[in-house]
């Protein structure tokens, strides 16, 4: 451990009077609920220089209920480029800045990363103050593997595009991790269940809110659920189990072209489904003109 980081350690743990060491601290924040929140992340943001914060409204809310009134500054993905030299600046000289998201921990579909990364470039001190995070929070409530997960984030808004990534983590040995918008969630799951199959999967919403719900099942039947039901709200994880060990038979390569020629063409539903069943492309582009051709 650096000494500066010892340094930082010690004044973390002597409480808010102390000034914290110079860097930039990553402070996990609440993902709803305001009482999950660390003391060494309330001393860290009350200690800091100042807060930088993706949306300073949102986080107003946290700091007025613990009572904390360090300055904050506004650092977004429209603002990141102009701001991001001035922060570095800052830090240079000696400050020490507490970077925070909207929820959970920073740099997780958050603009922190460049910011993290010129810093050390510039040997200016970094370092994690853990907490929350969704992804964790979904995954350990699932009910599915939680050995090896992949966190993938947003997929594609276009059905196209998000059917060609599905494919391409098809074979991921792992659940498989997402965050989606409510208004998109049904459009999603049509397009996993259309691509993946009848894997187990998950729905979480709102977690560790008042209205936190966690639904189980099959693919097809939660896109089913979902699909007959109005937009949800809140914020959401979607989660999908890893493929099985079994390799598909041609009914069910069949079933799957048939329903990934209803949306692309020949060339990109054979690759579809070569992606996620393993079986070779010519063989799976084969069996697709076939049943092209069937359809005429």
């Amino acid at each position: 451990m650096s000494a500066k980081k010892r340094e930082a350690e010690t004044s973390m743990e002597s409480g808010a009077e102390s000034r914290l060491a110079p860097g930039l601290y990553l402070v996990a924040t609440p993902i709803g609920n305001l009482g999950d929140i660390s003391f060494r992340a309330l001393a860290t943001l009350a200690s800091a220089d100042s807060i930088v914060a993706e949306d300073t409204r949102v986080t107003k809310t946290l700091l007025a209920h613990y009572g904390i009134a360090t300055p904050l500054v506004a650092y977004h993905e429209h603002n990141a480029a102009v701001m991001r030299p001035h922060l570095l600046a800052r830090l240079a000289a000696g400050a020490a800045l507490a970077l925070v998201s909207d929820a959970g921990t920073p740099l997780i579909s958050d603009p922190g990363f460049k910011l993290v990364s010129d810093a050390l470039a510039q040997n200016i001190e970094v370092v994690s103050v853990p907490g929350a995070s969704a992804v964790l929070a979904a995954l350990v409530v699932a009910g599915l593997p939680t050995d090896r997960f992949f966190f993938e984030g947003f997929l594609p808004p276009k059905s196209a595009a998000r059917r060609s990534r599905i494919a391409e983590l098809a074979a991921i040995p792992g659940t498989l991790v997402f965050f989606e918008s409510a208004r998109r969630l049904a459009d999603t799951l049509g397009d996993l269940a259309a691509v993946l199959g009848a894997r187990d999967a998950a729905i979480a919403r709102e977690l560790t809110k008042h209205f936190e719900t966690v639904r189980r099942g099959l693919l097809p039947e939660l896109a089913s659920l979902v699909a007959a039901e109005a937009p949800p709200k809140g914020e959401i994880v979607v989660l999908v189990g890893p493929p099985g060990d079994q390799p598909p038979v041609q009914e069910d390569v069949d079933a799957r072209l048939g329903q990934a020629l209803e949306g692309l063409s020949v060339k990109d539903a054979a690759a579809v489904v070569s992606a996620e069943t393993g079986q070779p492309r010519r063989k799976v582009y084969a069996r697709a003109i076939e049943l092209s051709s069937r359809e005429r």
